[in-house]
């Protein structure tokens, strides 16, 4: 949890804001939406809450994106719950759930993550992925920001950022996320995302979106280098990805699968990955320190229009 700066917005619909999920700056690029924790008047509900930055150039295509998102059910999808504009600004809300932004959960570990937690987070992720890729959907937002970690396993947010960005490219997305064919004026597609999932487990096993080979752990080396192929023909897909990271010992770059995602995977009988102490510590600081935030004043209601006799 952050403090609240002088430009957030004391209330967004029903909701009233009482910290900022990300940091102002950290080292894993910033975050493409601004993101909320926030709680009815009554202290009934507690919310994630996200809206546009303040400089995004398509407010409506982010709110579009956002209204996609409510209609898909794909397994480790943040999908939207409720959501509206105020005073011109959209928003969208999901119930709360501790959870920590990849790379504050990097912060809170003291470093990447252990190779093990980087394959099941990155399964699960793949999963994801393979169910809307058969959908003909490409998520076209993931980011080690979009990446959000919680006991129930990871969570991507974010969806559409690239889509709904400005032509000059969008703010806030990690530059080492965005394949070749992106910034030079593609469409986001299917093979996109795997070159952005290839750079988030880069980020996570290291630091870096674009790490250095010896950097990386051996085991995962070459899967990630294929991910991270210039040509999206050369890169894997989704299901080949959850494949490999499936399988134990040394990845490998897998043999060619169906595109479609997969009915189960082993990833539907395991329990979520388990976290390392210190972020499971950083999630319960945070929920301790929600549940004991008091509500600040609610702003006026605007008073009705007077009639001029």
């Amino acid at each position: 949890m952050e403090r609240l700066r002088h430009d957030d917005p004391p209330r967004l619909g029903p909701y009233l804001t009482l910290a900022r999920l990300d940091a102002d700056s950290f080292d894993g690029g910033a975050v493409p939406e601004r993101r909320y924790l926030a709680r009815t008047a009554d202290g009934e509900r507690t919310v994630l809450l996200c809206a546009p930055l303040p400089d995004a150039a398509a407010p409506a295509a982010w709110a579009m994106e956002a209204e996609l998102a409510s209609r898909l059910s794909v397994p480790r999808f943040l999908r939207p719950t409720s959501q509206g504009s105020e005073a011109g600004l959209p928003w969208y809300a999901v119930p709360y759930t501790p959870v920590l932004p990849l790379p504050a959960a990097l912060a809170a570990h003291g470093g990447p993550l252990p190779e093990d937690l980087v394959r099941r987070l990155g399964a699960a992720l793949a999963a994801g992925l393979a169910a809307a890729h058969a959908r003909g959907q490409a998520h076209a937002g993931v980011s080690p920001a979009a990446v959000l970690i919680g006991a129930a396993g990871p969570l991507l947010g974010c969806f559409g950022a690239v889509r709904s960005a400005a032509p000059w490219g969008p703010p806030g997305l990690d530059p080492g996320c965005l394949a070749p064919e992106l910034r030079s004026g593609g469409r986001p597609e299917p093979l996109g995302d795997v070159f952005a999932l290839g750079a988030v487990l880069a980020y996570a096993a290291s630091g870096h979106t674009v790490p250095e080979q010896s950097e990386l752990p051996p085991g995962l080396r070459r899967l990630l280098a294929s991910c991270l192929a210039r040509d999206p023909a050369d890169r894997p897909s989704a299901p080949q990805v959850l494949h490999a990271l499936s399988t134990t010992g040394p990845a490998r770059t897998p043999a060619p699968a169906p595109a479609a995602a997969p009915a189960t995977t082993v990833l539907d009988e395991q329990a979520p990955p388990p976290l390392p102490g210190r972020v499971v510590a950083a999630l319960a600081a945070q929920s301790a320190e929600l549940l004991a935030s008091e509500l600040p004043a609610a702003p006026p209601a605007r008073p009705a229009p007077q009639k001029v006799h």
